[in-house]
């Protein structure tokens, strides 16, 4: 009887690992081919600096790609040929002109797919440390398009920059998405169905800097299709991973973290990086982005170890420091469907419950917030703001005690920086702006006395 008992112990473990095989091989299989798309996808933009500029596009056959450029649309300087046949095309232009528009035409030996018209143009970066102004949209969680709120979304904020003309510029310089750039698991098809098809005019004009988030993460597509620059391409210091980076553009640096795949530990690679970054920084407004917000009481819930394995915890409590430490303006953030938008604040990594007076450094109702002392110095407060909801809505509580301001609302939220003010406009689908704020830097006043926590 022992011996019947040891093999049908024995058959019953190999029954089980021949199962949890064949389930690993059938989801290892199910992420690959998610990875893939065979078809059209229009032009868009990556890895810009000063000097160069990426293009990416994609057709059915194989074939070698042919970039036409001048700066008049369809008045072409420069043909660039690939080096071999492709169905995903690479061509990235170097020996550009600093702050300049290209207009552009992308497609094969025998024709022309896109561009060579007035729709089809970039503009170069200005060279860092430049006192041009920067405007950005920022798109929260965008990738989802059942429903027609990404559409309404979409028009009223190209409406807003309609409306906000900037004589002989783009409408804008910088497309951010907060993470979950395509519902519901981030495949290649849905990617091209729920970003690329819905934001192409964007698109085709502005680099997409994105974060990855956690339906990004169900498929291996999210960094078959972009190209970020690992190697500092687009300044900043090298990452050597595509998972977090950096960038600079004019009088704005962008760290771009990993809060969904990488180390979130303060030994880990990503804190040692940004570390690094951050101490290399010269760039007067310095900017953050990753995908669990570290203050959030709307789908998701910060004070939550269990909520999304404890990353919104681990943010806060781990990165949250170093940005402050190294004077971040501006954290940017998703995941959870809704807007927030917080008081000038330092010093609060904990719960909710343990947010003192003296880490909020202003409250203002009408949201016009001022740094003193020079720039970059520490603990002289932030923002965060949750944009989560450009495509999908959510229920919450929304009752974070950081929020002077917490929307049910779907929307983006745009940004203008000007020398000394970053102002943001949060627009909704009806085409309203319903939460304004300003970071105004005041370098003339002194800092306020706060090196540490420790010392408030």
């Amino acid at each position: 009887m022992q011996l019947i008992a040891r093999r049908i112990v024995r058959y019953s473990l190999i029954t089980l690992l021949s199962l949890a095989v064949l389930f690993a091989l059938g989801r290892y299989s199910v992420m690959v081919y998610g990875g893939q798309y065979h078809g059209v996808r229009a032009p868009y933009l990556q890895l810009p600096s000063p000097t160069t500029m990426g293009l990416r596009w994609q057709t059915p056959n194989s074939e070698v790609g042919v970039l036409q450029l001048g700066t008049a649309a369809g008045v072409w300087g420069r043909r660039v040929l690939e080096n071999h046949a492709a169905e995903q095309h690479a061509i990235d232009v170097t020996g550009l002109t600093p702050a300049t528009r290209y207009y552009y035409a992308v497609g094969s030996e025998q024709r022309m797919y896109y561009g060579g018209d007035a729709l089809h143009f970039f503009e170069t970066p200005p060279l860092p440390g430049s006192a041009l102004d920067v405007r950005a949209v920022v798109l929260g969680d965008p990738g989802y398009a059942q429903d027609g709120a990404q559409a309404r979304v979409t028009q009223s904020v190209q409406a807003w920059l309609t409306q906000h003309p900037r004589p002989g510029r783009a409408d804008f310089d910088l497309l951010l998405a907060t993470g979950d750039q395509a519902y519901t698991s981030g495949s290649n098809p849905q990617f091209q169905s729920n970003f690329f098809i819905p934001y192409q005019p964007w698109l085709a004009q502005v680099p997409i800097w994105p974060t990855y988030g956690n339906h990004d993460a169900r498929r291996f597509a999210y960094f078959h299709i972009f190209d970020l620059p690992a190697a500092g391409q687009s300044g900043g210091v090298a990452s050597g991973t595509e998972h977090y980076y950096a960038f600079d553009h004019g009088q704005v640096h962008v760290v771009v973290l990993d809060s969904q795949d990488s180390n979130l530990s303060t030994g880990g690679s990503m804190y040692q990086w940004l570390e690094k970054d951050l101490q290399a920084n010269r760039q007067p407004w310095l900017l953050a982005m990753f995908h669990h917000p570290p203050y959030s009481k709307g789908s998701h819930d910060s004070d939550q170890w269990r909520d999304s394995w404890g990353r919104l915890v681990e943010m806060r409590a781990h990165f949250v420091p170093l940005l402050e430490r190294y004077g971040v303006d501006l954290v940017l953030s998703g995941h959870s469907h809704m807007y927030e938008r917080s008081v000038l604040l330092d010093c609060h990594y904990d719960v909710s419950k343990t947010l003192t007076p003296a880490m909020i450094l202003s409250q203002e109702a009408n949201g016009h917030y001022i740094k003193t002392g020079p720039i970059h110095s520490p603990h002289q407060g932030a923002v965060y703001a949750v944009v989560g909801s450009s495509a999908k809505l959510d229920d919450g509580p929304l009752n974070h005690p950081v929020m002077a301001r917490s929307l049910h609302e779907r929307g983006a939220l745009l940004l203008d920086i000007q020398a000394e003010t970053l102002q943001g406009n949060f627009v909704n689908e009806q085409g309203r702006v319903s939460d304004s704020f300003s970071i105004t830097k005041n370098t003339a006043q002194p800092a306020l006395n706060r090196d540490s926590c420790q010392s408030n």
